[in-house]
């Protein structure tokens, strides 16, 4: 059973039992991530002590996820049993709630977790004034379609008034896109200068004392430290925190035999925002959470969008964000921001053009001709299970499996699956 900690120094002469399960986090140069921020968040200003500390144990999840490899066929997936010893000011406030959060863990990525807390002194560190006052709501910016539309929305939604877009910088490829989406909403829509405050926080290959650290790709926990990063952004102001996601693809339906239990991330699935959310109330963070197009499937955001913009705005804007679930196009010397085409992500992205009405303009791998490409667009491929599942059709039955929050109807929820399927059934006419 891994056993991971955190430092927040970068001392690593101090004895530990395993080089891969100690990650140091301090101030300054050193330690085992590459950042913009120190253990104190100071690059965000002045952020609560609570939310600080949610930030550092979302680091943690994160690179004890990434490091611990799992085994993985399709949806036959490994599960894993994680020990996380996580420096706090406050071990008590945490402790409390302590059980909620493995619960919750276990729901996001289908592994064990076992977490203590333990009081650590932080290293001094420059906290900078609030650097984006008097914004109402952050918005976070990933780069992909959904998000876009939610920024889009958001401006058009404040008029005179000010947002700030977050992105989460892990890998690399991606700034350059949250970079273009961001530049193009502010020219698309009229308003006051927009903030774009993009976060590097990733995982090195090397410990600090030169030992290379396993890679697992999976990382379905990195969603949990892009909203802790969010959230203290917001806490700074006290305003809402949000993040856009089609509803239909936040419940996860099972469409495919591929997207059952853990490959199938939950990152903005109803239950684990709003557990998410009372977690860190009852722990004292700012918590203030909303998804404005939890109600809504991917092909109505596209719509939203050429609403607000133009039809021909929308296809610019949303063709140049990225969906695709596969990083591996490397091995053939292809750009890892092309889209395969195939993958789930792909497919919904596809269909919701489709629904909208309006020009798809991404390169798709699996548009191109080339013999070399077959095989590898075979194995990513989930079209034959969707197939199978159009075929059969939604059932009221499939509901009963999304694990949907107390305030939330089965009625809504079936509605919802109801058009995001049909969305889909579009690609097969």
């Amino acid at each position: 059973m891994p056993a991971y900690t955190m430092r927040l120094d970068a001392d690593t002469t101090r004895p530990a039992p395993d080089d891969t399960t100690v990650f140091w986090w301090p101030a300054g140069a050193g330690g085992s991530f590459v950042s913009t921020l120190g253990p104190s968040l100071g690059a965000l200003g002045p952020v609560p002590e609570p939310n600080i500390e949610l930030v550092r144990l979302a680091a943690l999840v994160y690179a004890a996820d990434r490091t611990t490899t799992r085994r993985a066929a399709h949806s036959n997936w490994t599960q894993r049993t994680f020990e996380l010893d996580i420096p706090v000011y406050d071990p008590a406030r945490w402790t409390a709630v302590r059980e909620r959060l493995e619960a919750l863990l276990a729901f996001l990525s289908g592994d064990r977790w076992s977490i203590r807390f333990h009081t650590a002194g932080t290293p001094h560190e420059t906290i900078h004034d609030t650097p984006h006052p008097g914004i109402r709501r952050v918005v976070l910016l990933s780069g992909g379609a959904d998000s876009a539309v939610g920024a889009l929305h958001s401006r058009h939604d404040l008029g005179p008034e000010q947002h700030l877009l977050l992105s989460h910088v892990g890998a690399t490829t991606l700034a350059p896109i949250q970079r273009t989406v961001a530049d193009t909403i502010g020219y698309l829509i009229d308003g006051p200068p927009q903030p774009h405050q993009a976060l590097r926080f990733s995982r090195k290959s090397h410990q600090p004392t030169g030992t290379k650290l396993p890679n697992e790709y999976s990382t379905r926990t990195r969603s949990l430290l892009f909203l802790a990063l969010g959230l203290a952004a917001a806490a700074v102001e006290k305003v809402p925190l949000w993040i856009p996601e089609n509803g239909f693809a936040s419940l996860n339906v099972p469409l495919t035999a591929d997207q059952r239990g853990a490959v199938s991330t939950r990152t903005t699935h109803p239950l684990f925002l709003q557990t998410l959310a009372a977690i860190a109330h009852d722990a004292g963070a700012h918590a203030h959470i909303h998804n404005p197009f939890a109600a809504h499937t991917k092909g109505e955001m596209f719509t939203r969008a050429a609403e607000l913009v133009g039809p021909a705005a929308a296809t610019r804007l949303l063709s140049n964000t990225h969906s695709c679930a596969h990083t591996g196009h490397r091995t053939h010397r292809i750009p890892v921001r092309t889209h395969c085409g195939v993958c789930f992500g792909c497919l919904l992205r596809r269909a919701s053009f489709r629904a909208a009405q309006i020009e798809d303009t991404t390169d798709y791998l699996h548009t191109r001709h080339a013999e070399n490409l077959s095989a590898y667009l075979t194995g990513k491929s989930v079209e034959p299970s969707l197939r199978t599942f159009l075929a059969r059709g939604l059932r009221p039955a499939d509901i009963t499996t999304l694990n949907l929050p107390s305030d939330y109807s089965t009625r809504q929820a079936y509605d919802l699956c109801r058009r995001g399927v049909a969305e889909l059934e579009l690609l097969y006419p």
